[in-house]
């Protein structure tokens, strides 16, 4: 920015002055409105969700109600300012650095299996940073295999070369994603395995990939399961969830606790809801990690069956809109980007709430925008940013 002008590199000529910051050709117009309040709107809902979980929580929130309604307030300020700066750079910049993005992100999930590494609510996932803050590396890694993946299957095709990924890019994008998808599992963090998983699918989808691959993977992922589960991999806890899953009746007061509580909360609410801040079940504590995994809970006591479909609507608008980015776009690369955000972000939805409801086993994944927690919100913030770089990229005829 020079006197009153105003120029991105790429994204149209220089205008003059403030005024024309919305001319046809502005960064401003190109960006995709919707997606951006709906993200927004969606943090602010999971601020006060949050607040009204853990306002009570004297033995979490170290004695200040407001302890984590500000930490979630600037974890968003954070995340917006990563898609600002992912918007910035652009998702063409960001394939160039893949390779060092990638590396990082497999150094960081590396480092958790060490020492450095701690267990948090069950899962050794994450590094601590100190002065009460930590790092998921996982969360980062979802983002690196799709611009990775991205990388590699779209080289040849986008350059001219070739109309689809031949068999050999794709063994080689499978291998990019298989390495820190193998790390992340001995962790092990199933929950995000299982994110990872739907990812690769989505991507190898959008490719234009022979369908072969897709239900091959298909066949390893059900073998891989099953080997998972012979052979130990998986924590007690883990195995406990998923028989809770299979039966509710269990052991309602062992395994089984989480999701009945979390099924009685959100019954109790109705069609509108206690009001916020009146949940009997969110005021008396009973639904473990309510801020985190459990924060639908929270709309659905407080807010009713209008509240969390008002949640629901707002995740379908970004996921609409980021169909129409993939969609729209003349590029291969974009177009696998989008493809493996949206993979991403319906998956984690669904089970995220599918677990709230009983209808999908417990796997601690956080709500999308919504869930207290920094490294998830710094992921979906550039995931959106990546989003919106795409759409701002793309030819105006387009």
């Amino acid at each position: 920015m020079t006197g009153n002008s105003f120029s991105v590199s790429g994204y149209g000529p220089k205008r003059a002055g403030w005024t024309r910051l919305f001319a046809r050709d502005s960064l401003a117009r190109r960006l995709d409105w919707p997606i951006l309040l709906s993200a927004i709107a969606l943090s602010l809902i999971g601020a006060a969700l949050v607040y009204s979980a853990t306002r009570n929580r004297t033995e979490i929130n170290e004695g200040d109600p407001y302890y984590f309604l500000v930490r979630h307030l600037l974890n968003t300020g954070i995340g917006f300012a990563l898609m600002i700066g992912t918007v910035w750079l652009g998702h063409r910049t960001l394939r160039t650095a893949v390779p060092i993005l990638y590396g990082l992100s497999v150094f960081l999930v590396l480092l958790v299996l060490t020492p450095l590494g701690a267990t948090i609510n069950g899962a050794h996932a994450w590094l601590v940073l100190g002065a009460g803050f930590s790092l998921q590396p996982s969360e980062f890694v979802k983002v690196t295999i799709i611009l990775g993946m991205a990388m590699l299957l779209a080289a040849r095709v986008d350059a001219g070369d070739k109309q689809y990924p031949d068999h050999r890019t794709v063994l080689q994008a499978l291998g990019l994603a298989t390495v820190p998808i193998l790390i992340v599992l001995l962790m092990p963090d199933l929950g995000s395995v299982m994110v990872m998983v739907i990812i690769v699918l989505g991507v190898l989808l959008a490719s234009g990939a022979s369908n072969r691959w897709v239900f091959g993977l298909l066949g390893v992922g059900v073998a891989g399961a099953i080997a998972v589960w012979q052979l130990g991999v998986l924590d007690e806890y883990q195995i406990n969830r998923f028989a809770a899953f299979a039966n509710p009746e269990l052991d309602p007061a062992g395994v089984g606790y989480n999701t009945n509580q979390a099924r009685i909360a959100i019954g109790s609410g109705g069609l509108t809801g206690s009001g916020l801040f009146n949940g009997s079940q969110t005021t008396g504590q009973f639904v473990p990690e309510q801020q985190t995994d459990f924060v639908f809970t929270v709309a659905g006591e407080e807010l009713g069956f209008v509240g969390g479909v008002l949640i629901i609507a707002l995740l379908g608008v970004v996921l609409w809109r980021a169909c129409r980015i993939a969609r729209e776009t003349t590029e291969l690369y974009g177009t696998i980007v989008a493809a493996g955000i949206i993979a991403w972000f319906a998956f984690q939805s669904f089970e995220n709430i599918g677990m709230t409801l009983g209808i999908m086993p417990v796997a601690g994944l956080p709500l999308p925008f919504v869930s207290y927690g920094g490294s998830s919100m710094f992921a979906v913030w550039v995931a959106v940013g990546l989003l919106q770089s795409i759409r701002v990229q793309r030819p105006m005829s387009a």
